[in-house]
């Protein structure tokens, strides 16, 4: 077996509707459909890469870090900082919890919380052209991001 490429995340939320607002109108995401406790969204790429799943408001919350599981999933929204800056300014228009900036060589990230405590990474390329064509260019770190 040989794994092509991530197909789709699946989350547990607590509101739908939230979840929805979130992923849809704040990241931009396009809502494919949504039904009784559902919601899939895609960016065009496959049939669906994130798919919602409504509990209700009596599940229990994700726990406090440290923990087994789920650190985070990355959404690549460009390859400029200027696409960049403007999520940073949509997010912060929107009220949406900012938890870290992080230069990381290969991307500059933004990393926030959605509805349910979920951490979301959104973040652009950096010279994709120079690491694609030369995969040892890939120098991965972290320091604090200055954009």
């Amino acid at each position: 077996m040989e794994v092509k490429e991530l197909g789709h995340v699946v989350l547990y939320v607590k509101e739908l509707d939230a979840s929805r607002r979130f992923y849809g109108e704040i990241l931009g995401w396009n809502e494919l459909g949504h039904g009784r406790g559902v919601a899939a969204f895609s960016s065009g790429r496959t049939h669906h890469e994130l798919l919602l799943l409504e509990v209700g408001s009596e599940a229990a919350p994700i726990p406090h870090k440290p923990r087994v599981g789920l650190y985070h999933f990355g959404l690549k929204i460009g390859e400029t900082d200027e696409e960049l800056r403007a999520a940073i300014a949509r997010l912060r228009e929107a009220n949406v919890p900012i938890v870290g900036m992080s230069d990381h060589g290969v991307t500059h990230s933004v990393y926030l919380l959605d509805p349910d405590g979920n951490e979301v990474e959104v973040y652009i390329d950096v010279q994709p052209a120079e690491w694609r064509e030369d995969p040892s260019k890939v120098k991965m770190f972290t320091k604090p991001l200055r954009i």
